[in-house]
């Protein structure tokens, strides 16, 4: 057993999120593991950019109301206590409501590194994006 150093809060990088997130790494497996768990906060429509993981993700919420959606237009309104999960492979985004912080803990897998949860990221979520997804509030 052993008692694993702690991360300091992080601010999010803009070339991933758009708005004021900030995130706490809560673990990073030790090999064999390949767990990465992140408590991830977010301002009033404050997103992610769109992304995939390989290994999939979920996503358990801790408090605020939020969102996240899919390339095809799908939305879940997310709530406290709500775990929703993206398979591998799935385009999505996740963020906080218009009018509402939202917390999460993010959880996925790493290929091989640990540190690395293997996900591709691409371009920002529009505002009129978000904005269409917003309607499902």
């Amino acid at each position: 057993m052993e008692l694993l150093p702690k991360i300091p809060t992080a601010k999010a990088p803009a070339e991933r999120f758009s708005g004021d997130v900030w995130v706490d790494m809560l673990a990073q497996g030790v090999p064999p593991s390949r767990l990465v768990a992140a408590e991830v906060r977010f301002a009033p429509c404050s997103r992610t950019a769109w992304h995939r993981h390989a290994l999939g993700q979920t996503l358990h919420v801790t408090a605020g109301r939020g969102l996240v959606a899919t390339r095809d237009g799908s939305v879940i309104v997310l709530r406290p206590g709500d775990t929703v999960h993206t398979p591998p492979g799935e385009w999505h985004w996740h963020g906080a409501a218009p009018d509402h912080f939202m917390a999460h803990i993010a959880i996925s897998e790493s290929g091989g590194d640990p540190a690395v949860a293997d996900v591709d990221w691409v371009e920002h979520v529009t505002d009129d994006e978000y904005r269409t997804a917003a309607t499902s509030l």
